[in-house]
């Protein structure tokens, strides 16, 4: 168990190392950002700093072992990267989350038969063929994406029919992965903790609203699931061996069943309204979790709203800064621009 004064390691230096910097330090703890970039937003917050590349393996030898323990701000740093800093270190969630999360097929394929949960339709596609094969096996639309680095709708392409597959296959690049379209009612996610024995804490059902492909707001309770996706969400982190908070995302059928969609193994854009839900919050939750902690509450006192600031949306500052409903979160990263997350916005909607 680690308590105040120790030295949590957090390899990434976005919003989300940010956020989790500030948790660890209102519990006490010290922080120790490990990001290439020199400039990483994280380090504002972070009493210890390393600028260093993922696959520099002398400095990440040395940045783990003066952290108790280590873990992980995004998904796509890389697993070797978090293997060097477990030999090191407590590394918390584990390698095994990275590798499975890295590869759409392999993620789907783990879900399937190794947590036991439903997944949407997939197949491996090396070729047109096989991507008109997906398309005859699942019905037309298809949805092609590349198996890596795909996020916020970035490398994937709807294929309407089998005339449309081979300009498919060519818009993109890489291994290739084919998943049947799912008519889904709404998408919805579940954010959830494990601690060092397996005890486990979720918060309610998350409704999810996109534009664009990228999360606009996120509302929490929602539609009631009778508990099915914390029981899938607790069978995928006992299947990981998982420590600290992990996101799932979910399809919600028009009948109410759910359809995993893909894991998150880290805090979640959809678990911010934890912040302002009068509940310990998700960053809190994870710094628990991997710190041997007891973990804390997870029932919400509020219905509470997220609302990500996209790009020129921080232009609406002022009538923001003006309304008391608005609880504000700004990243402090540079000049906005399309897409790009610059902070969010968490509103009480109903005690």
């Amino acid at each position: 168990m680690f308590g105040p004064g120790s030295i949590v390691g957090i390899l990434g230096g976005g919003q989300l190392g940010k956020m989790l910097a500030v948790a660890a330090s209102r519990l006490g703890l010290e922080v120790h950002i490990y990001a290439p970039e020199p400039d990483a937003i994280a380090r504002s917050v972070a009493k210890f700093n390393t600028v260093a590349a993922y696959d520099d393996a002398a400095s990440l030898t040395a940045f783990a072992k003066v952290c108790d323990v280590v873990t992980y701000e995004f998904e796509n740093v890389p697993a070797q990267t978090a293997a060097i800093a477990g030999e090191n270190s407590a590394l918390r969630p584990g390698a095994l989350a990275l590798e499975v999360a890295q590869d759409r097929l392999t993620e789907k394929t783990f879900l399937r038969d190794k947590a036991g949960v439903p997944v949407i339709g997939f197949k491996d596609v090396k070729s047109v063929f096989d991507l008109k094969r997906a398309g005859k096996e699942f019905g037309w639309p298809i949805i092609l994406k590349t198996r890596r680095f795909g996020y916020d709708g970035k490398g994937q392409v709807k294929v309407d029919s089998e005339a449309g597959a081979q300009a498919a296959f060519d818009s993109l690049s890489g291994d290739l992965i084919a998943e049947a379209f799912a008519p889904f009612a709404r998408e919805v996610s579940i954010v959830a903790a494990r601690g060092l024995s397996g005890d486990f804490a979720a918060y309610p059902l998350i409704e999810n609203l996109h534009r664009n492909h990228i999360l606009h707001t996120s509302t929490c309770p929602t539609h009631s699931d009778k508990g099915v996706a914390k029981d899938m969400a607790k069978s995928i982190m006992d299947a990981l061996d998982y420590v600290g908070v992990m996101a799932t995302e979910f399809f919600q059928m028009d009948d109410g069943s759910l359809i995993i969609n893909e894991i998150a193994p880290r805090v979640h854009n959809s678990g911010h309204l934890t912040q302002n839900a009068g509940c310990t919050d998700q960053f809190e939750q994870h710094i628990r979790a991997i710190c041997g902690r007891p973990l804390g509450g997870a029932v919400p006192a509020h219905i509470t709203q997220m609302t990500n600031l996209i790009g020129d949306d921080v232009a609406g500052l002022p009538a923001l800064e003006a309304d008391p409903a608005a609880n504000i979160h700004l990243y402090g990263k540079g000049a906005p621009r399309p897409g790009r997350k610059m902070g969010h916005v968490n509103r009480i909607i109903k005690d």
